[in-house]
């Protein structure tokens, strides 16, 4: 791992050599006691060259790895549910290694044991044939669980959570349950109205618990913020959410920017990625949050009055089935929707911030001052890759409203060079088509008479070259935009296909283009239940 960013942070390599430790014996404890000392390089080139010649593999001997594989995926990628043949997700269990974490995880570099047998519960049904565990171990237990979903189970070392084997995406198990998710978030969509009014009018209630209430249900809306769950005995990492949130973690500017009332918040979230934002909130909840604040040393609860269970349990109340992942799931959702509309249709002098505010979606959550003077740039006849271009603008919004970030991929530069080459050579050749088209269009009015073949081809080829130059520019623009949001986590679970598969059908986009075959598979129920006309 000597190659990875991570492997050079001062936690990861604290928390190696500890483990690491751990496994040696008394005579290698005391001859080996300082990591800086210890020369990797052999074992890591090793490695390198070994991933090279798999590589570099000839075709035959690729196509029989590959053959093999396929052979493991028929013996051990398959299970029967309720007498139909399904895929399973991944049957296999990860191997020993290093756990890296997302963010800055505290407990990267901690050594990930390997998964025995004996760590291992097996979930079938009475009658069925029971998977043998390898030869001189057995399963921890055998059991016959027809209330969820997980066919094997173990607990990992790091973290102490549980790992399972499911059912692959495309299942039709899988299917039924993604189509009852985004119906209960549609459900939603009749009674938003009523909940936001309630949780506007809590914001002056004389009772503290209330307002804390109201407040945080407004961050939940808004911002797609996360609950923020209880931590377990002994867990390290300090990643919050909202009923979590320390004093420490908000800063309210009366004026900032140029708005009133932004509240600047910055904390750890889920998976310990970085949660740092400036919104503009109602002045009753800047408020409320002066009044939260008042008399708190930094590490004290802002709501204090509040838990995630009656949290939860408030939610349960306003709706059934209602929670915050269900707010994240249905303004995901709507705001695709809604940049959808307005980036690909166009509307003159007609900011994307005041369409969406109109909608009920405020844009504030997107990063000032890029995002808060965006205007719509695609019309509906544009070209198909102006159209995917404002599909993953579109994705890209959902992705920074639910914090979907990612660290900018170690081949960004490079990659970004090689298509800035290939913009430089086609602008070159742009150039020299219009000076030879210029030189027969000089003839044509020295010499006179129409346009020749010649003439014709030539104009075509110019056409054409043009427009290839302004795919790449869009490719070029598409790439730099998105270096650092990661948009397949909210394409993938929080945004309903329905709403992409409806909008591919009215642009005339092929759906290849917004899903690849893995993702077509996973989201099968929603092709024939999403004519062009669908609206969430």
């Amino acid at each position: 791992m000597l190659h990875l960013e991570c492997a050079t942070k001062e936690v990861f390599q604290r928390n190696f050599f500890r483990d690491w430790r751990k496994e040696m014996t008394a005579e290698e404890r005391k001859l080996i006691t300082h990591l800086d000392k210890c020369d990797f390089v052999e074992i890591h080139k090793h490695f390198m060259e070994k991933t090279e010649a798999r590589r570099t593999l000839p075709r035959e001997k690729k196509q029989k790895l590959k053959e093999e594989a396929e052979k493991l995926q028929q013996e051990f990628g398959y299970c029967i549910l309720d007498g139909h043949r399904e895929k399973i997700g991944n049957f296999k269990t990860e191997p020993p290694g290093l756990f890296r974490g997302r963010g800055d995880h505290p407990k990267m570099g901690m050594l990930k044991r390997r998964v025995m047998p004996e760590d291992v519960v097996i979930n079938c049904s009475r009658d069925s044939k029971i998977p043998k565990p390898p030869a001189g171990h057995q399963w921890k237990e055998v059991r016959s669980d027809n209330t969820v979903m997980w066919l094997a189970a173990w607990m990992e070392n790091i973290q102490n959570t549980f790992k399972y084997i499911i059912l692959n995406p495309s299942s039709k198990l899988k299917g039924e349950m993604d189509w009852h998710k985004y119906e209960v978030a549609r459900r939603l969509r009749g009674v938003v109205n009523k909940i936001r009014a309630q949780y506007q009018a809590d914001w002056k209630s004389p009772e503290m618990k209330k307002r804390q209430l109201a407040v945080a249900l407004y961050f939940i809306d808004k911002l797609a913020l996360r609950t923020g769950n209880e931590k377990e005995e002994g867990e390290t990492a300090d990643t919050v959410g909202c009923c979590s949130l320390r004093v420490e973690h908000v800063r309210l500017h009366g004026k900032a920017d140029g708005q009133e009332h932004v509240v600047e918040l910055d904390f750890l979230g889920k998976d310990s990625i970085r949660y740092n934002n400036r919104v503009t909130v109602e002045k009753l909840v800047f408020q409320n949050l002066q009044h939260f604040m008042e008399d708190k040393d930094p590490g004290d609860n802002l709501f204090d009055a509040l838990t995630t269970a009656s949290l939860n349990k408030h939610l349960q109340s306003l709706m059934e089935g209602l929670t915050a992942r269900v707010f994240r799931t249905y303004n995901a959702s709507v705001t695709l929707q809604e940049q959808l509309r307005v980036l690909t249709r166009g509307l003159p002098d007609y900011p994307v911030q005041k369409e969406m505010v109109e909608s009920g979606i405020a844009l504030w959550f997107l990063p000032l001052p890029q995002w808060d003077i965006v205007q719509p740039t695609q019309e509906a006849e544009d070209s198909l890759t102006s159209k995917v271009l404002a599909y993953n603008r579109a994705n890209r919004a959902v992705a920074i409203l639910c914090n979907h970030q990612r660290a900018i991929p170690k081949t960004f530069e490079k990659s970004m060079q090689k298509l800035q080459q290939k913009i430089e050579t086609k602008k070159a050749q742009v150039t020299e088509a219009q000076v030879e088209l210029e030189k027969l269009k000089a003839d044509l009015r020295t010499r006179g008479g129409s346009k020749s073949k010649s003439f014709l081809r030539k104009q075509q080829r110019l056409l054409k070259l043009e427009e290839q130059l302004a795919r790449l520019h869009k490719k070029a623009t598409d790439k730099e935009e998105n270096k650092q949001v990661a948009l397949g986590t909210a394409k993938l679970n929080y945004l309903d296909p329905r709403i992409s598969i409806a909008w591919c059908k009215r642009f005339g986009v092929p759906i290849e283009k917004i899903y690849h075959k893995t993702q077509r598979e996973r989201f099968a129920w929603a092709f024939n239940r999403a004519d062009k006309d669908f609206e969430f």
